[in-house]
């Protein structure tokens, strides 16, 4: 950055918030300057959705449904799957946010999961608008200021791949009620499959879970084409597996990891902090990632 003064912490307000924890702020900063030198011409966006692009807890205190849990919404499923999806969710979920269970065997139980619930959804109608009705109802659950982030990354060109281990047709259908299903978006997920009857036969077969959202799930997808030759990426996540959502992405030279920590900080601080370069305690906002892409977009713009 011959020529250029270099960002400190202390020039970026909102990072020095109570409610910013950064674990090596060294890196960090030098981060930031290699993101800001680059410019917006080699950065591109790797997020989460559930917990990510919507909020962890509304004002009122109540947690918005995840992607499966808005499908689960739908009028036309039938009593015995939504019986069934609970129990797999208690029986399961427990295992994912297990912090002392090696992860290659948290794997195996995951592959499990979404294997039963892929055989649930076989054999009855459900048509794609009632998942768009039940979008419309969710669409306001979006972080505050995610609208004129996706707005502006999309003004700037700037790929964005919304990565997600829920089901993907929730996801398309709240970006889109939210009329921000821009052309730079992309989605990666699970997706239903359709029998030629129009009756549901389970989800389409490249399986994505917490833990292998990475180049498993990436490779000759649109995206990984589309960004070859961007490499600087912001990721944000509100799961320890988010962080290495971005591992898959080829030359990947500048990597910043903001997560979102809502769930029992205190306990969960420690893990968040050696996992991402910026933890966020129960922020519902978007102001952090915005803030960063501001400095990008002001020095690639003088």
């Amino acid at each position: 950055m011959v020529g250029q003064r270099r960002f400190q912490l202390g020039d970026v307000a909102i990072l020095n918030r109570d409610h910013v924890k950064i674990r090596d702020p060294g890196k960090v900063e030098h981060m930031l300057n290699e993101l800001v030198a680059g410019g917006i011409g080699k950065l591109q966006v790797v997020t989460d959705f559930d917990y990510t692009i919507t909020k962890q807890r509304l004002e009122n205190g109540e947690k918005i449904l995840t992607s499966f849990g808005m499908f689960n919404e739908c009028k036309s499923l039938p009593e015995y799957v939504l019986e069934e999806t609970k129990r797999l969710f208690h029986k399961y979920r427990p295992i994912e946010i297990d912090p002392h269970m090696p992860l290659d065997e948290k794997v195996v139980y995951m592959i499990e999961w979404w294997s039963k619930t892929g055989d649930l959804l076989k054999g009855f109608p459900l048509p794609q608008e009632e998942i768009a009705e039940v979008a419309k109802r969710f669409k306001d659950g979006l972080r505050d200021g995610t609208h004129q982030m996706f707005f502006d990354l999309n003004q700037l060109e700037v790929p964005c791949l919304v990565f997600s281990a829920g089901l993907g047709d929730s996801v398309v259908s709240v970006l889109r009620q939210a009329n921000v299903m821009y052309p730079n978006v992309k989605v990666i997920s699970n997706f239903l499959q359709y029998s030629s009857d129009g009756t549901l036969n389970g989800l389409q077969d490249k399986m994505i879970h917490t833990f292998n959202k990475n180049e498993t799930a990436l490779k000759g997808t649109e995206y990984y084409d589309l960004v070859h030759d961007r490499d600087h990426v912001i990721v944000m996540g509100d799961s320890l597996g988010d962080a290495g959502m971005a591992d898959g992405i080829p030359s990947s030279s500048y990597v910043l990891k903001i997560g979102f920590l809502f769930d029992h900080p205190e306990q969960n601080l420690p893990r968040y902090m050696e996992t991402f370069d910026i933890v966020l305690i129960d922020d519902q906002t978007m102001d952090v990632p915005r803030a960063i892409l501001e400095m990008i977009k002001n020095k690639s713009h003088q």
